[in-house]
């Protein structure tokens, strides 16, 4: 997984207000704080439906708060942002089919608690367990 392909998740350059090739690039972005868009767009890379946009969008900022904001994410929410996006690509780079990468990031997962990949990348620990969960997929190893 590519960092570009993370920050084309993110809204690319247009979005994020230049490139994100690498990893340097990317974190200085999310050090800064992302756009608002940017949520939007991981929102919308998983999800057709506005009102289950909302909802993904709503666990990373509270709907009061994302309503008041003007532009920018906080800290926190950028990287829980970041977080999803990253998934999110390496999903898509295992599965290659649009339908299939939502199920699996929609599905509750044993691997990772219970819990699906997208409620467990709102942590880093558990971003980290549904790419580990991804990764041995990927390279054919028992899950």
């Amino acid at each position: 997984m590519q960092s570009t392909h993370v920050g084309d998740i993110l809204g690319g350059p247009d979005i994020l207000g230049g490139p994100c090739a690498t990893l340097l690039e990317l974190a200085n972005t999310v050090e800064r704080g992302l756009p608002k868009a940017a949520l939007e767009n991981v929102a919308r890379r998983v999800f057709p439906r506005a009102v289950e946009q909302r909802a993904l969008m709503y666990r990373v900022v509270p709907e009061a708060t994302y309503k008041r904001r003007t532009r920018y994410l906080s800290h926190a929410e950028s990287e829980r942002t970041e977080r999803m996006a990253r998934v999110i690509a390496l999903a898509e780079e295992v599965w290659q089919d649009p339908v299939e990468t939502r199920r699996f990031l929609t599905t509750p997962h044993p691997e990772i608690g219970g819990k699906t990949p997208l409620d467990a990348a709102l942590t880093e620990l558990g971003a980290r367990q549904a790419e580990m969960v991804m990764a041995r997929i990927l390279y054919g190893l028992p899950v």
